[in-house]
């Protein structure tokens, strides 16, 4: 208690340090000059307070965000109406929403469950192979549903294997590397789709209300699922290098399977229902551009968030009762819908003030000399450091996103070139254990210590770099998504 008070004292004097500090001289562009006004220092001061608490965890993240945004106005670096317009008012509340009793609905039933068991079942025992199906399920899960909630799915599946398998806690490197693959499949998966994870509609938002650039579902896609699928053989190879599996036997394990698939019993009318309304939404979503065509614009409307609230509501309709409200009220995390919408606020006023275009500046003003593969490079493993600092993906996107859009504007690149391979990186962390709960969750299992995760880690991060770059310079420049 008494740290934490400590800490919240010091962000408060830092961010009075900052505001009394002169005004810094203007910086010349081509462009023109980029100037600090004393709104944007105010912005930049109440920011760099607000991440001394995302780091440190001296309050909870949701009112870490608060709280900036209260100072934001009381500094004068924004308006309150403008706060809540930017933030609470911004229609990828909606798509949060909608994703995450999407996800509690999924959860409440056997559907995927099922389809894991089934895989696993079918495609062989061998300990390489269950290692290769862990990582490509989790990331086919993980592009739909919350990261967290596949590492939770796969991870009393995982354990059931090893004990069968007489696998010993810390000591079997199959256990090592079958648990790390929990976190690392549904890490990979993450980046796959606009709903995968917190970063990437944020990243699709900031693009749209700082850039004017209107990022679709299949656009994301198009650009995620290369990268995603290049990654899974990728950290297979590093898991299998860096821990060699011991002779394994996991004759029993056929056993258990038949009797994990006899326990979920028929296919139940909920698990037909969810499956059907998934299914509609997954066509909304990725057919969006191409139902606007057809109708002549009618359905304009139809954007990603539209979609997703609309058929969330299926959900609860007399008839179909998939989930309660009651239920889905409780597994809806509201903290993090209000770190979104506190986030959404705080990276625009620091945007609209200039702030983000001088920090920028300072930061990253040499990086147009580069060529566009090295600049996508140098972005995806600059943010990939930069999120060893944060326990949450949505805070680094939060951070780096609008940053790298005002970089982008002032030295003529394209906004998705830097924008985008920064807000797929923002969630992944492979190195700490303690960078996401998706990782602490299958750590909890006590079969690999933080030294493993972080050994296997670093290569699993260069190779994420190598993997973004590349589907971005090629998908990219194919679909003419990225302007080179």
């Amino acid at each position: 208690m008494k740290k934490n008070i400590i800490l919240l004292f010091s962000a408060f004097i830092v961010m009075a340090v900052i505001m009394l500090l002169p005004s810094p001289p203007e910086i010349m562009t081509d462009k023109g000059a980029v100037a600090l006004s004393l709104q944007g220092k105010a912005s930049l001061a109440v920011l760099v307070m607000v991440v001394i608490l995302w780091v440190t965890e001296a309050v909870p993240f949701p009112i870490a965000g608060l709280i900036g945004m209260v100072l934001m106005v009381m500094t004068g670096a924004s308006g309150f109406k403008e706060m809540i317009k930017e933030g609470f008012g911004n229609e990828i509340l909606l798509f949060f929403i909608g994703v995450m009793i999407f996800s509690a609905a999924i959860e409440g039933t056997n559907l995927m469950k099922r389809l894991a068991t089934y895989m696993l079942y079918h495609l062989g025992h061998k300990p390489k192979a269950i290692i290769l199906v862990f990582l490509a399920i989790g990331a086919a899960l993980s592009g739909w549903i919350t990261d967290m909630a596949v590492a939770a799915m796969m991870l009393p599946i995982g354990v059931a294997i090893l004990k069968d398998a007489g696998a010993k806690p810390l000591e079997s490197n199959f256990g090592k590397a079958l648990m790390i693959s929990c976190a690392w499949g549904a890490l990979i998966g993450g980046i796959a789709t606009p709903a995968g994870c917190g970063p990437n509609p944020l990243t699709m938002a900031f693009l749209k209300d700082l850039a004017g650039v209107n990022f679709t579902f299949i656009d994301w896609m198009i650009l995620g699922v290369p990268a995603a699928v290049m990654m899974v053989p990728c950290a297979w190879g590093i898991l299998l290098l860096i821990f060699p599996l011991e002779k394994i036997n996991l004759t029993i394990a056929e056993d258990d399977f038949k009797k994990r698939m006899s326990e979920f019993g028929p296919v139940s009318r909920q698990e037909i229902f969810t499956l059907v309304i998934f299914a509609l939404t997954v066509f909304l979503w990725v057919c969006e551009p191409w139902i606007k065509v057809w109708t002549d614009g009618k359905v304009a409307y139809l954007s990603i968030s539209f979609v997703a609230a609309a058929c969330a509501c299926l959900f609860f309709l007399p008839g179909i009762n998939v989930i309660s409200w009651k239920k889905a009220e409780s597994e809806i995390s509201w903290g993090g819908i209000i770190l979104i919408t506190t986030g959404l606020a705080l990276g625009m006023a620091v945007y609209n003030t200039g702030a983000a275009a001088w920090l920028a500046q300072i930061c990253f003003s040499r990086i147009n000399l580069l060529s566009p593969i090295v600049i996508i490079f140098v972005v995806v493993l600059g943010v990939s450091i930069i999120k060893a600092l944060f326990s949450s993906n949505t805070v680094t996107g939060i951070i780096m996103v609008p940053l790298l859009i005002a970089l982008a504007k002032n030295t003529g690149l394209d906004p998705v070139l830097v924008a985008i391979p920064a807000g797929i990186t923002s969630s992944l962390a492979f190195i700490l254990v303690t960078s996401t709960p998706t990782n602490v969750i299958p750590y909890s299992s006590g079969y690999f210590t933080i030294r493993d995760m972080a050994k296997a880690g670093i290569w699993m991060t260069v190779a994420s770099c190598v993997c973004v770059t590349i589907s971005l310079f090629i998908f990219g420049r194919i679909f003419g998504i990225v302007k080179f």
